[in-house]
């Protein structure tokens, strides 16, 4: 099933709009609507997604999306890269949640994901995130530090079980 929008996508659009220029790559597309935003600031957009059916229902919309997990079908630097990742922790990993499930911990696909983004950013490049205080706010920080980015929290917003968080990372 395509991962539908949620309270999320909708946060981390917002900064997609206002932010995003040059050329980008969204990372876990989902539905495409984070692509859409910034095709509205530059015409130099593609993404990957891990899940073939997300990747499918995108090609569909005209956008240019290949399937990845996270950067082994990735050729290039970027400008920008857009990540929402799966956040959620569950001692489970079920499979039938990959788009919502982040590992046992919930933290683990973005720590691989800070582990090997600097390869495909430009020099002055930036990455747009977004996480869920169920994630452990305090382990991300340290993961983003320990690989040498530097970060601005750009807006938390307070649910009734979690806050989410959007950063704006740029390596140091």
């Amino acid at each position: 099933m395509v991962y539908q929008p949620e309270e999320d996508s909708f946060m981390l659009e917002k900064w997609v709009k206002e932010l995003v220029k040059g050329k980008v790559l969204e990372v876990g597309v989902g539905s495409g609507i984070l692509m859409k935003a910034a095709l509205k600031s530059t015409k130099k957009v593609s993404g990957v997604d891990i899940d073939k059916e997300n990747v499918e229902f995108c090609k569909k919309k005209g956008l240019n999306v290949k399937e990845s997990d996270l950067f082994s079908n990735v050729n290039g630097k970027f400008d920008f890269i857009i990540f929402n990742p799966p956040y959620l922790p569950s001692e489970k990993g079920e499979k039938d949640y990959r788009d919502l499930i982040g590992g046992k911990k919930g933290w683990e696909i973005i720590e691989r994901f800070f582990k090997d983004v600097k390869k495909y950013l430009e020099k002055e490049g930036k990455v747009l995130i977004l996480f869920s205080s169920l994630t452990n706010k305090k382990k991300v920080d340290g993961i983003i530090k320990r690989n040498k980015f530097e970060f601005e929290l750009l807006e938390e917003k307070s649910m009734f079980f979690e806050s989410l968080y959007v950063y704006l990372c740029q390596a140091k």
